[in-house]
This record gives C-alpha cells, structure tokens and sequence, in this order.
C-alpha cells in the first residue's frame, strides 16, 4: 500500500474516531441535561460573606439578606448586610439541632432542622420563637408560594406542607427528563418555578411545581471553581431572590463571597 493510501487511511481512522467521540459526548451531554434547557449568568456584582458561615438556607427580604446556617454548636439564624456582609443579628440554634432551608412568609420566618424533625418559627423582626412543628424525615430546603411551605429531603420528592397547620398537602416527584432527580438540597421559588440547588453540583435546577418537571439548568460551574474552595463541603447552597428589587444572589457553604447574578439564555 502506497504512503498516500495509508495516510489517507489513517486519516478517515482520526476523523471517525473523532466523530464517535463528538457524538458520545453529545450523547451524555443530552443524557446529562436530560433535555431541558440550559442558562448561563452573568455577575452583577460580588459582596463580601462570611466563610465561616455554613449557608443552608438564605433569603432577600426588605434590603437584607437572611441566613440559616448548620453544624452542631454553630448553627445559626442571622440577619446580614448584603453590600457589607456585616451579620447585623444572630440568633444560635441549641448546639443539639442543625439548622438547614429557611424561608420568610410575611412577618415570619421558617427553619429547618438536619435530622431533628423540627421546623422553627421565628418573628422576623425580633428573632423569638413564635412556634415550632414537626415533619417526618430529614429537612434539607424550604422555600414556599404564598401558601404551602415546600421542603426537600435530599431525595428527588418535594413535600408541601400547609404554611398554618404544618399538614403535608401533597409530594412532588422531580425528573429531569424521564430520570428522578435525587440530592435536592435548597430551594427558591422565583417567578412560579421552584429553584434547586443539587447537593454537590455546581447548577441549578428550575423546577415546575405542577408536575415536577426540570424545565432548565443554570450552569455556575465557573463561578467559584472547587480547586480554590475551602474543603470538598464548601458547595454552592444558596438562592435568594429580592422580589422587589428583582435581585438574585447566591452563596454556597463557607464560600467567602456572595455573587448577584443575571441570569441569561
């Protein structure tokens, strides 16, 4: 065989092996973002945060940004000046509970705890202890949509719960395409869409609260890449949205900034 036939051999060789290496990736690509779509963001601006703050659960309400933090003996409920980062008040969770997913309804807010089955009410403006209830499971996420609180597990299943009587409504199974999407971890509804963070993934889901269906990604894999993180538990976790201001910002644990971010197509 000539020096030209083998050469142009090898060549159809590259250019095959190239074209099924192109179309696996797009194959687990596709597999991958199950067919939803997907965002990319753009940052406004980035402010100081805490990096000893172990971010479960953030909330933007009234200029301010409001934080549940976890671990036994440093869990927390804070209020926090978002162009400062200052903590503005603090109130510590008993060293036995592990705060995690926080959300405010009017004049309240609501905590999770880890593996205590307790939800705690707090007013808003003087951080008591107004009530307190019970759920079955761990707590991982709240948010909620005017009338259900919404709480995830760290399974793909979301429970509403009745925002006055803490009765479980009904659960929600969510898929990204046709494959459960497990590890859901805190939560934000923004614009009639539940947002999640994914334990461990540097994206969040955009959910449908009617049938629990991804309906996109938003991609912040370069946001604050791994390598420079603190420890392998130092992951995105925290969504907030200030639905007056029209606001998003978000954190992860023991992260030293807080980003607000534009999100686009």
């Amino acid at each position: 065989m000539s020096k030209a036939k083998r050469a142009q051999r090898t060549w159809g060789w590259l250019v095959a092996a190239a074209l099924a290496v192109a179309a696996g990736g797009f194959a687990a690509w596709a597999q991958l973002r199950g067919g939803a779509e997907l965002w990319r963001v753009e940052v406004i601006a980035e402010y100081p945060h805490d990096p000893a703050a172990f971010t479960q659960g953030l909330v933007a309400s009234g200029g301010y940004l409001y934080e549940s933090t976890g671990r036994y003996g440093a869990s927390s409920i804070r209020e926090v000046e978002i162009e400062s980062g200052q903590v503005a008040r603090i109130s510590a969770l008993n060293a036995r509970l592990f705060g995690e997913g926080l959300t405010i309804i009017g004049d309240r807010a609501y905590q999770l705890t880890w593996r205590s089955g307790l939800g705690i009410v707090y007013d808003l403006a003087t951080f008591d202890v107004l009530d307190t209830f019970r759920y079955e499971g761990e707590g991982w996420g709240l948010t909620h949509d005017g009338s259900h609180l919404i709480l995830s597990d760290g399974s793909a299943s979301l429970r509403f719960l009745d925002a006055e009587s803490y009765e479980q409504v009904r659960r929600l199974t969510v898929r990204d395409g046709d494959r459960e999407l497990p590890r859901l971890n805190e939560l934000e509804y923004i614009d009639g869409e539940i947002w999640a963070n994914v334990w461990y993934e540097d994206r969040i889901a955009r959910i449908s609260p009617s049938d629990g269906a991804v309906l996109g990604w938003i991609d912040l894999s370069e946001l604050y890449p791994s390598w420079q993180r603190s420890s392998t538990d130092a992951v995105l976790n925290g969504i907030a949205f200030d639905t007056e201001a029209q606001r998003l910002f978000v954190t992860g644990k023991n992260w030293p900034t807080l980003y607000e971010l534009r999100v686009v197509e």
